[in-house]
Parts: structure tokens; C-alpha cells; sequence
């Protein structure tokens, strides 16, 4: 139902007045203002979800990351006050570079906060497993010679992708947990034991 709102910016018309308010109207407003309010009550999430979500949106993001080709392990915060750490930002670029040539490319920030999103969701206190950041020119030419499924223009080369797992979780919650993020590519490679995320545009494989 629309109403008409009213205020210095939108005052009643002169000629309007208004209705004057029976003991049954008053009491059927009480009645449906408590209605609605019982209604809104019941679609708050419950507090422990209010604030897992003031967390998760909060300035300061940490990561934890292990890579199973160099067997690094990495527990940093990455942002803090709402600013990106470049200090932080170098270290990840070395645990995610490409372990074929050793080559470091800067990861892109974008992609750092949809890792967190998905390891917020998911993890709990087990590291993201990086199968594959960074990835050089020369590596996804090997690769892609060896499978179709290495994309000429791989966002890997860009520093805007990466391959992950979670150990204990199952593969198929992580993807669905890509997915509800709604922030990039996800594709799910169960043969191969990973999910590849990227900042790309939304789309699924």
C-alpha cells in the first residue's frame, strides 16, 4: 500500500486535514504496528549470524593459505583499517607464485578479497591449499598443451586467479560456496581435486 509522506519537504495540502483517529482505528493500528514489528523481528538473522557478518564485512581481512607444491605455509592480515598491507601484499605474491619458473607476479587485491570471502565461509581455521596462483606465460603455453581445459588467456597469467581446495571440506561445498559469492568465474574439477575462482566475469563450469 502506498502512503503519501510527509515533512517540510512534502507537507500536507492545505486543504487536507486529518482524520480524526476512533478507539477501534487506534486500536487496529496497535495491533498491525505490532504485527510488523513481530515480522521484522522474525527476519533478523539470529545474533551469532549478525555478527559473523559484521566481521566478514569489517576493514581488517586475514588469509591463511599452504601451497602443495612448495609446501609454504602462510597466516597473514593482508588488509587493515580498510587499507591494503603491501608488505603483506609481496609476501602473498611469493607464496602464490608460479612454482614452475619461480616467476612473482602481483596478486590482484580483488582476487585476495574473494579467497577471503570463500575461506570466511568455509575454512574456519584450515588454510586455503593453492594448486595454482600466479601462472607464467611459459607455464600455461606447457599446460595448455597438455590439457584443452588451460585457457589461452588464463586470468592465472594476470595475477587474477587461483586454484584451491580445503582440507575436510568437499569439494562440491566449496564450488557452492564460489558460486553464492557471485563475484567472478568458478569452475569445479573434482578428477583434479580443486575449484578454480577468478574475478572475471560471473560465470560457471
Amino acid at each position: 500500500m502506498m502512503t503519501l509522506a510527509t515533512g517540510p519537504d512534502n507537507p500536507l495540502p492545505e486543504c487536507a486535514t486529518r482524520p480524526s483517529m476512533t478507539p477501534l482505528a487506534h486500536s487496529r493500528r496497535r495491533f498491525l504496528k505490532a504485527g510488523l514489528l513481530a515480522a521484522a523481528a522474525c527476519m533478523l538473522p539470529p545474533l551469532s549470524a549478525q555478527a559473523r557478518t559484521a566481521d566478514r564485512t569489517k576493514a581488517t581481512r586475514d588469509l591463511r593459505f599452504y601451497n602443495t607444491h612448495t609446501d609454504e605455509r602462510l597466516d597473514i592480515r593482508y588488509c587493515a583499517d580498510g587499507r591494503y598491507l603491501p608488505e603483506a601484499l609481496q609476501s602473498i605474491n611469493h607464496i602464490m607464485r608460479d612454482h614452475r619458473t619461480g616467476d612473482i607476479r602481483p596478486i590482484d587485491p580483488r582476487l585476495l578479497d574473494l579467497l577471503h570471502g570463500v575461506w570466511y565461509k568455509a575454512a574456519g581455521d584450515r588454510p586455503l591449499h593453492i594448486i595454482s596462483g600466479y601462472r607464467s606465460p611459459r607455464t600455461n603455453a606447457v599446460l595448455r598443451r597438455r590439457s584443452r581445459g588451460v585457457a589461452h588467456q588464463s586470468l592465472h597469467m594476470e595475477g587474477c586467479a587461483a586454484d584451491i581446495r580445503i582440507p575436510g571440506l568437499p569439494l562440491r561445498r566449496l564450488h557452492d560456496i564460489a558460486v553464492g559469492l557471485n563475484r567472478g568465474g568458478v569452475g569445479y574439477y573434482p578428477k583434479s581435486g580443486f575449484v578454480h575462482v577468478d574475478i572475471g566475469r560471473v560465470r560457471y563450469w
